[in-house]
């Protein structure tokens, strides 16, 4: 778990700060791909886990497909742009399933 985490936050500052380097597209895909996906098998507690994994996957890529939807449609794409949206609806995903599970 602590191996992913570094390899999606090294993907999102190397979007982010436009490095040159050649990890830059498999560590910002792995982040794009992960950081909902964890935000969503938070938010799943009660499947299986296979069922719990499966749907946080397919539930990522649904929102990052949502996100590059509504970029374009506003003539807004920009590699910055998605993600940073796709980091904060991911933060407010989980942080609502944290805030139902308090409950």
């Amino acid at each position: 778990m602590g191996a992913a985490t570094a390899v999606a936050t090294v993907g999102a500052l190397l979007a982010l700060t436009d490095s040159g380097s050649p990890l830059r597209g498999p560590c910002t895909l792995f982040f794009l791909l992960a950081a909902p996906a964890a935000a969503g098998a938070a938010a799943l507690r009660g499947l299986d886990p296979y069922a719990r994994t499966l749907a946080a996957l397919a539930g990522s890529v649904v929102l990052n497909m949502l996100v590059a939807q509504g970029m374009l449609a506003v003539h807004r794409w920009s590699v910055h742009g998605g993600v940073i949206a796709v980091t904060a609806l991911s933060l407010l995903l989980l942080l609502w399933a944290l805030l139902r599970k308090s409950e």
